[in-house]
């Protein structure tokens, strides 16, 4: 697909980065700016940008090369105001670790389960990114998930189920870093601030509870893996004030146990570096 115009930003990084974006030479738009983060980064990049379709990229992602052909032609057959795709997980070298079929879209599990359906590699109109305003730029964990539930509310998000990005994963990403108690909190305020929008349908309205109680098991999950053990407490014993049954689910489970197996290996690989 020739008609692709490249933006690339260069956040306040403090490497050679602005050195190697100078080696392209005039091959695309590039700049270095002061460090604003990511969603105000994003933000800036589609203003600036000229296409009816937009994506974006984070340093540490790639698209497969036929992605931007297959999604442009999906959103221009289907109704959908955004498309995505299944991903690459790759090491900290490249090499692909790992295959995620990402989920067929359904708005109220995204809602109640917390599920975030796009990943790496998503495109969607630039229109609809005017009309609700872009990522919320004071968050700093979840602004994805946050505008994906803004978006929903406009149309329907179509899956392709294909290969369209690579996203990489080492001991430096997101994935790997203890939140602070404002970042672990961020699902619990984001929840809150979607229901206080009088805009939602009545069937979304009726999932508050079991979209709260969920929202509180993520926040105590992230404290967890922090070793901040009362701040988890406190959140599944809202947890189970919203929706009892979410603290008896195999969804509980499964978080609190990934919660713990981080915190685990946190634990070990502290008591290695203090040994060495």
């Amino acid at each position: 697909y020739p008609y692709v115009e490249l933006l690339v930003f260069d956040d306040g990084s403090t490497d050679d980065t602005p050195d190697i974006l100078a080696s392209y030479g005039k091959q695309f738009y590039w700049e270095s700016h002061k460090n604003i983060g990511q969603s105000a980064t994003l933000n800036k990049g589609w203003k600036m940008s000229k296409g009816e379709i937009v994506s974006y990229l984070s340093a540490d992602d790639c698209l497969e090369p036929t992605a931007v052909e297959m999604a442009v032609d999906s959103l221009r057959n289907t109704n959908a105001v955004l498309v995505y795709g299944d991903y690459y997980l790759t090491d900290a070298d490249s090499n692909v670790i790992d295959e995620v079929y990402a989920p067929e879209f359904n708005y109220s599990d995204m809602i109640s389960n917390i599920v975030v359906q796009p990943g790496p590699g998503v495109f969607f109109y630039k229109n609809a990114c005017e009309k609700i305003g872009g990522w919320n730029e004071s968050l700093r964990q979840i602004p994805d998930y946050d505008y994906w539930l803004r978006l929903g509310l406009m149309g329907h998000f179509n899956r392709i189920p294909k290969f369209l990005a690579r996203y990489r994963v080492h001991e430096g990403s997101q994935s790997y870093i203890e939140p602070s108690v404002d970042k672990a909190e961020e699902c619990v305020r984001v929840m809150n601030e979607y229901y206080g929008n009088n805009k939602i349908p009545d069937e979304i309205g009726v999932l508050e509870s079991k979209a709260k109680s969920t929202a509180h098991l993520i926040a105590a999950r992230f404290h967890l893996r922090a070793g901040r053990y009362m701040n988890m407490y406190r959140n599944l014993k809202k947890a189970w004030n919203w929706r009892a049954s979410s603290i008896v689910s195999l969804r509980m489970i499964r978080l609190l146990g990934n919660g713990l197996l981080f915190r685990v290996r946190r634990l070990i690989l502290g008591k290695k570096s203090e040994e060495g």
